[in-house]
């Protein structure tokens, strides 16, 4: 199974606060109807038959025209062969139930705008052919709100440095921009791009894998390895555990319990309420981050 920042097995949550909080209720509602291990598995295939039908059209502009539509930012670090082993090697992995695999930021890349795709087309099935979409059992006839799911379940988007993002994705865009207006403002000074970046690299935790995508390097064999863990091993224990009241708010709560509560702000938020969350919503990930960098 993939290791994502929340576990995808688990889509009955629960949180202590929904009694009190009606719009925490529905959101918790909404997350119960999700479906994550299906979401992940069909968002892989999909993207994995779309690539294979172009590549098998022997059209080369036509195959290149897709990757660049449909993978915009992992194309630029791998071909269209690499990209299908990837996908095949994520899809192995996913179905494997003996074991959690971890990410590099290059499959976060792949999987990311696998999942951005196939959303899209999943959320207007549920429209044109619900009996379709209720087959693939990804939601309880809900429409997947993919900005959320990606704050949830994605460690960062630090792949997507420099680049527009479709979705808001807040925090992770604020994060974006601060990295890459530290990482300009270097470079202003007169380093080189890498150097420039290693400089930065280690104030914002950035991941190897990232550095090379920002610097558009091309993903290698090694790059290319899933490293994994026994199901057996809690690598997501951290993440229930109560916390001491940290942040305040979170006094007798864990880390998963404020994660929901702060989705279910990002998700409902007027911009008059994004400024009373916001530091508290990085801090958030920032721990959720350290967590997921334990696994």
């Amino acid at each position: 199974m993939l290791a994502f920042a929340l576990d995808i097995t688990q889509n009955k949550p629960a949180n202590s606060k929904e009694s009190e909080d009606d719009e925490l209720k529905q959101y918790m509602d909404y997350q119960r109807k999700l479906n994550h291990e299906r979401l992940v598995h069909h968002s892989l295939d999909y993207s994995k038959n779309q690539l294979q039908e172009n590549i098998d059209s022997s059209d080369s502009e036509k195959l290149s025209q897709f990757l660049q539509n449909f993978f915009a930012v992992s194309h630029q670090f791998a071909d269209g062969e690499t990209l299908m082993l990837m996908l095949r090697k994520l899809m192995n992995s996913q179905n494997s139930t003996n074991n959690w695999y971890r990410m590099n930021s290059f499959y976060h890349s792949v999987v990311f705008e696998s999942m951005q795709q196939f959303v899209g087309v999943y959320n207007q099935m549920l429209v044109e052919s619900p009996e379709k979409a209720k087959d693939l059992g990804a939601s309880e006839g809900v429409e997947v709100d993919f900005e959320d799911w990606a704050y949830l379940y994605f460690p960062d988007m630090d792949f997507h440095i420099g680049k527009s993002l479709s979705y808001t994705h807040y925090p992770f865009a604020k994060r974006n921009k601060a990295i890459e207006e530290k990482w300009q403002e270097k470079i202003k000074e007169g380093k080189s791009k890498a150097e420039a970046l290693k400089l930065i690299q280690d104030d914002y935790e950035i991941d190897d894998t990232s550095v090379k995508i920002l610097l558009g390097q091309k993903v290698t064999p090694p790059d290319l390895e899933l490293l994994y863990t026994s199901v057996e091993n809690p690598i997501y224990e951290a993440l229930t555990e109560v916390e001491d009241g940290r942040w305040g708010v979170m006094d007798g709560e864990s880390l998963l319990d404020h994660s929901y509560y702060m989705g279910s702000h990002l998700k409902v938020w007027e911009w008059r309420k994004r400024e009373e969350v916001e530091k508290e919503t990085e801090m958030v990930i920032n721990e959720m981050s350290k967590s997921s960098n334990k696994k």
